[in-house]
């Protein structure tokens, strides 16, 4: 389901009379126990998938566990840590060093010779380890000392070295569905014994998919709002506690927003965004920008469109405005939100601001209507391959090396019957472009 808590071996929760339990957040109190009670993940999980034939048999390799915060790494991890018959060893990487792991290791090695039982050491935030530390655990999971079940928010493919990669499995977690927080929060509030099923709540639909929004596909943060929300509204005199939509906004800490992912909301303000770019309005366009990642909107989504924007509606009128955004575009994948509304806003400005020209598009455009309707044409003689027995078949004779010539140029047929598609306009730097291309065309 998700992964929000701390957990212990086998006895993760010891029954609800347990006062450790009794009193700990909501979000600790739902963590799921088995696989059946797991939700989401089903990509990884779901019945008959390789992960959870090797939880169920005991079998599991080392593994990385990979994705957003509150979507199920380390309660999947307490899963585990509950069926598995080996010694389960948690630590967290930002509190642990090189002395700690060694003596984790050596540990290992003495419950594997005397005991004849393995260790799964479960280590969390593994991406904060140096490459020292991470060499550190090589030999033992080479050797079968220990399982490692590392778990990470970050990119595991930038952050852990590649000898431990090549020995372990890497499973993406995806933030979780909206049906699945759907389940995760009708649970927190019927369920009796972990959750709010003793009070008599009345939840309004349009607080729910409040909550759901702007949880961000975090059931941690979800089942928080959920915790704050039902203990902060007081009860009528019938005892019934009213969860409504201002309630919701307060929990969360996000005022409702008219944008719907999947629905029209969503096209209409991403249109909005792009027209805005086009428009040289760079000031819109941070604003439908701003509202749609406030929304929740995936930030790798707004950088293909100005990556886009930046080809088809600036084209060569500033041909750094397409360099700029493939660069934010990586700056996006690999810095994350929040941080990313910075880089998002950088290029979405700078392509608003640049001179415009479509003429690119409209050149393949043109080009392509050309192919399919227009003059069958061969690739002639002088310019086909020549290696290999090309030059057998008179493949590249007669091909004139620009370079060799005065301004790297001379007049050559590229091919027959030719068609202009391409019309530099007088913007930017495509007026330079335009120019040399007109005293070659003239030639």
């Amino acid at each position: 389901m998700w992964g929000f808590f701390c957990m212990k071996q086998k006895d993760f929760f010891k029954g609800s009379s347990d006062s450790s339990v009794k009193y700990s957040p909501l979000a600790s109190r739902m963590a799921p126990k088995t696989l059946e009670e797991y939700m989401g993940q089903a990509g990884i999980i779901g019945d008959g998938k390789l992960l959870r034939r090797a939880i169920e048999a005991d079998s599991l390799g080392s593994v990385i566990f990979y994705g957003p915060s509150g979507s199920g790494k380390t309660a999947l991890a307490s899963i585990i840590a509950s069926k598995t018959s080996s010694y389960f060893e948690k630590a967290n990487a930002v509190l642990i060093g090189i002395n700690d792991i060694r003596v984790i290791l050596e540990h290992a090695k003495n419950r594997l010779a005397m005991y004849g039982k393995k260790t799964i050491l479960m280590l969390d935030e593994i991406h904060h380890f140096n490459r020292t530390q991470q060499d550190a655990l090589l030999p033992d999971i080479e050797n079968g000392i220990i399982t490692l079940i590392g778990i990470t928010t970050e990119n595991p493919f930038f952050y852990i070295n590649s000898a431990i990669l090549s020995r372990t499995t890497v499973f993406e977690f995806k933030k979780l569905e909206d049906k699945a927080l759907l389940n995760i929060l009708d649970l927190s509030l019927s369920d009796k014994e972990k959750g709010f099923g003793n009070l008599n709540i009345k939840i309004e639909q349009d607080a729910k998919q409040h909550l759901i929004k702007n949880s961000d596909g975090d059931a941690r943060r979800l089942l928080n709002a959920v915790e704050i929300g039902v203990l902060s509204t007081m009860p009528d005199s019938k005892g019934l506690r009213i969860f409504d939509l201002k309630v919701a906004e307060e929990s969360i800490q996000k005022r409702s927003l008219a944008y719907d992912r999947n629905g029209d909301q969503h096209y209409d303000h991403i249109s909005a965004f792009i027209k805005s770019m086009r428009g040289s309005d760079p000031d819109a366009a941070v604003y439908w920008m701003a509202k749609m990642l406030t929304a929740g909107e995936d930030p790798r989504f707004i950088a293909r469109r100005i990556i886009i924007c930046a080809s088809e509606d600036v084209g060569n009128a500033d041909p750094r405005a397409l360099t700029l955004a493939v660069s934010a575009m990586q700056a996006v994948e690999f810095i994350g939100m929040p941080e990313a509304r910075i880089i998002l806003a950088q290029a979405a400005i700078y392509v608003a601001s640049a001179p415009k020209s479509n003429a690119s598009y409209l050149a393949v455009d043109k080009a392509i209507e050309e192919v399919k309707n227009g003059k069958r044409r061969n690739v002639p003689d002088h310019l086909k391959d020549a290696s290999l027995d090309g030059k057998e078949f008179g493949h590249g004779k007669g091909y004139k090396y620009p370079h060799d010539f005065e301004n790297h140029f001379v007049e050559q047929k590229y091919f027959d019957d030719p068609v202009e598609f391409y019309v530099p306009t007088n913007q930017g730097y495509e007026v330079k472009i335009g120019e040399r291309l007109n005293k070659i065309r003239k030639k």
